[in-house]
């Protein structure tokens, strides 16, 4: 039995060594990334080549489901919504499958993989699109690709044989940039305000607090920016610019619906009254009497 041990250790290591080995695929696979503005589209494929076979209508029949590909599913991820033939396709990961025609063509985005007829689902359809497909110069192994790219729009191409399928693809990159920029100030006038808190709670540079505080009531006015500008000028002792401010927030927080203000608002009462009671009352003259 102890004999056999190191014929039981050699096997072993020959199928652990043979489990590494790697061999090709019939079809090659490819990983192809494109950005469209702000949007990263990455299509996941394999590509099968002629080898002198006729394609459309005999290899790939007609009228019939194709996974657009080889091997496994092509799959194609989109980091941001966009717009397929003008159908929108929310971000996410899908599969990218079709049926030829000669005359007409559906591109279809679908939720899961199918590599047969039998195992595609329309239900799981995302968008289906018809395109027309275009004679093209001949494309030995299959290939998806992207062309006529701006900022915002591109062609998603399918190609081989002699044909050539292409699908408008379009992102809304205006609206996401301008939407990015709001939220960089949203939150640059956020911390504006938590850097303008942290000093009026040292007591100090209250000077420099106010610059930022104002920074963050520039860009827009809430219960909580307001409340602290009114904090620091208090502290400044500029109590009549103080209560109006106090005040404001009082009224920006009872109206603003944000549950979190009821942790603010007795102490905002509170500090719009004592703001008030401190202003300054100018002195009366006698009649008659110049200052």
């Amino acid at each position: 039995m102890k004999k056999s041990l190191p014929l039981l250790a050699l096997l072993a290591a020959s199928t652990f060594s043979f489990a590494q080995i790697r061999t090709p695929q019939p079809s090659s696979s490819a990983t192809l990334m494109q950005s469209v503005g702000v949007t990263d589209i990455t299509v996941k494929y394999s590509r099968p080549s002629m080898k002198g076979r006729e394609i459309f209508g005999k290899l790939v029949p007609y009228g019939q489901f194709w996974r657009t590909g080889a091997n496994q599913a092509t799959a194609i991820e989109f980091s941001t919504d966009v717009m397929l033939e003008g159908q929108n396709v929310p971000a996410g990961k899908y599969f990218l499958y079709s049926i030829p025609n000669a005359d007409t063509w559906t591109v279809i985005i679908n939720k899961s993989a199918a590599t047969a007829p039998e195992q595609y689902k329309q239900a799981d359809d995302v968008v289906r699109v018809s395109v027309k497909p275009t004679q093209a110069p001949t494309t030995e192994t299959f290939a998806i690709g992207f062309s006529d790219i701006t900022d915002s729009t591109a062609n998603l191409d399918i190609m081989w044989a002699q044909t050539k399928v292409s699908t408008k693809l379009a992102t809304n990159t205006t609206k996401m940039v301008e939407t990015a920029i709001d939220k960089a100030a949203e939150a640059s006038a956020n911390n504006m305000n938590a850097g303008a808190n942290y000093l009026l709670g040292k007591g100090i540079n209250l000077q420099k607090a106010l610059s930022m505080v104002n920074q963050a009531v520039a860009y827009k006015e809430t219960f909580r920016n307001l409340w602290t500008k009114a904090q620091i000028l208090g502290k400044l002792g500029n109590f009549a610019e103080a209560a109006p401010i106090a005040k404001k927030a009082l009224d920006l927080g009872q109206s603003s619906g944000d549950p979190s203000f009821a942790f603010f608002k007795d102490a905002i009462e509170k500090g719009a009254a004592e703001f008030a009671s401190k202003i300054p009352v100018p002195a009366i003259l006698p009649k008659g009497k110049k200052k």
